[in-house]
Formats: C-alpha cells, sequence, structure tokens
C-alpha cells in the first residue's frame, strides 16, 4: 500500500549548526537505505514559509503498522510530526507514464468530484469514460505521472508535470469531469534525497 506523508520538523531555536547538519546527513543517508528497500518512494518539497521544513514523502507499506515502523526509524522523527494519508488504487492511474522532460516541474493536484444531484446517470458514465480517456493521453505526453483515490467520497490525488502553473490549470480545465471537480493544484521542489533523483 502506497502513503502520502507531510512530514513538518521544527528545530528548537539555538541547536548548533553542526547538531542540524548532522541530524539532516543521517536523515539523508536513512531515505537512502528506505529507497534501496522499495518503502521511500519520492519525496518533493511544497512551497514553505521562511523558517518551515517541510517535507513531502511517498512511502510503500504493507500497513500502517509498517508505516510507523519506517518513519519512526528515521532521525528527524523526534522532531518532526507527520500527517499521513492513505492512498488507493485508482482506475485511470496509469501503467508506465512516458518520461516526461526535466525542463518540466511537478504538481500535486487533489480533486473532489461532486455530481450535481438529478444529473442523468448515462452523463456520469459518458463523463468517467472520457476521464479515462483523456488521463491515458495525459499519460502518453508525459503530463500525468501518477494518479490515486484518497479516503472520502469523489477524492483523487495526481501527481503531474507541467511546464509552468498555467499550463498545469490548463491540463486541468481539459479534464472532461472539470465542470464537477473543486481542485487543489500544489507545485513541487526537488529534494535534495528524492529517489527519483538518484536513479536518474
Amino acid at each position: 500500500m502506497e502513503y502520502l506523508v507531510t512530514m513538518t520538523t521544527r528545530i528548537p531555536d539555538g541547536t548548533p549548526a553542526e547538531a542540524v547538519d548532522d541530524v539532516r546527513a543521517r536523515e539523508a543517508a536513512r531515505s537512502r537505505d528506505l529507497a534501496a528497500r522499495g518503502r521511500l518512494l519520492r519525496l518533493w518539497r511544497p512551497p514553505l514559509q521562511p523558517g518551515q521544513w517541510r517535507t513531502l514523502g511517498l512511502f510503500s507499506a504493507a500497513d500502517g503498522d509498517q508505516l510507523e515502523e519506517i518513519l519512526a526509524s528515521m532521525p528527524l522523527r523526534v522532531r518532526r510530526t507527520d500527517e499521513v494519508t492513505p492512498l488507493a488504487p485508482h482506475p485511470n492511474d496509469p501503467p508506465a507514464a512516458r518520461e516526461a522532460s526535466e525542463e518540466t516541474a511537478e504538481f500535486l493536484t487533489t480533486f473532489t468530484i461532486t455530481v450535481p444531484q438529478g444529473t442523468p446517470r448515462s452523463a456520469v458514465d459518458d463523463a468517467q469514460a472520457r476521464e479515462a480517456d483523456r488521463a491515458q493521453e495525459l499519460a502518453r505526453q508525459g503530463h500525468l505521472r501518477r494518479l490515486w483515490t484518497l479516503p472520502g467520497q469523489g477524492r483523487a490525488l495526481g501527481l503531474w508535470r507541467a511546464q509552468d502553473a498555467a499550463q498545469m490549470q490548463a491540463i486541468v480545465e481539459s479534464l472532461p469531469q472539470n465542470v464537477w471537480m473543486t481542485t487543489d493544484i500544489r507545485p513541487l521542489t526537488a529534494h535534495p534525497s528524492d529517489p527519483a533523483a538518484t536513479r536518474s
């Protein structure tokens, strides 16, 4: 099972710089080990305010208990709070997305679909079929990387690549179910310990 974990670290004021550097180095080493074991899949940095330490991590674990063991093994955990979101398979998740240009940026989207009451079932089925076709097209173009189902009714999480925020917005607006969607788009920046960077 896969999990998205929002990790927020707070270093007490007055902590010596060498102590910060040491724990960061140990965290990076542990991240490499977890990646080699297939437990840590990706790391990103979301938009941050000055002084914030926040990381988004995509983890793989058999269940929540195993995930907790993984997170507890990371050196920064003593200074960190973790917010865990379980991810379930999505029917439109592309099996293997085409490699995208390195010049593109990554984005996470959270979709919430609310179909208006009284919408004919045939219209819903048609929109879902067109959405699946569009997802496959965007995956072939290298834009859609992953898609998961989130807890809650009609919610999904997407990982995308686009030239910029304007292109990402245009991609979202091209989705057949966009008229029923509330969408949150989060730009992501590279994390130095991201396993994808190591693989490349």
